[in-house]
């Protein structure tokens, strides 16, 4: 039988002694203050804890309808990027297609615990209606997707993509607008 190495026992069970040299080796970072940070976190946490409920209840609903407003920000830029990427059949707007809808169902099914930690007794009202616009905006999301589906002509919208029998409308004129 071999014996195991010395190195290799050291390296699998570290002695205490190791352990407390490793860390005198390094120091408390510059500008590092202990108290300064606990004080910090103790004075917030007082600052809370002091707030009548209903200012904390306010508090919550303002962030509530932050994070129920915060799809309409990415909405405009969605619907930028779908223009952009053109109506081609392609690896890119095929992924990002398929980004605007299952992200926002993702979302839509995660409400409620997205919206978990600001719900309370005085809130409910407030959460619910913010809940609502945080998935019409979501939505709103999944339309530029369907719109982004419609321009690829991937959406069956006429007789012809639902009925083998039927064949495909031939265009024998189009009109084209010059002022």
């Amino acid at each position: 039988m071999t014996s195991t190495p010395e190195w290799l026992s050291a390296y699998m069970e570290p002695s205490t002694a190791v352990i407390k040299q490793t860390k005198l080796n390094y120091g408390i970072p510059p500008a590092y203050n202990k108290d300064i940070i606990s004080n910090t976190k103790s004075k917030h946490a007082k600052e809370l804890s002091g707030m009548p409920l209903a200012m904390q209840d306010d508090l919550k609903a303002k962030k509530a309808w932050e994070i129920a407003l915060a799809p309409s920000k990415s909405l405009p830029m969605n619907a930028i990027m779908s223009y952009f990427s053109g109506s081609t059949l392609q690896i890119f707007s095929l992924t990002m297609t398929f980004m605007l809808f299952s992200n926002p169902v993702k979302a839509i099914a995660s409400v409620n615990s997205t919206f978990a930690r600001y719900e309370s007794e005085g809130t409910f009202a407030r959460i619910l209606q913010a809940k609502l616009v945080f998935v019409l905006m979501q939505l709103g999301t999944i339309a530029v997707g369907v719109w982004k589906m419609g321009s690829m002509g991937v959406l069956p919208t006429k007789r012809s993509d639902w009925l083998a029998w039927e064949s495909q409308t031939i265009v024998s004129e189009t009109g084209v607008f010059v002022p």
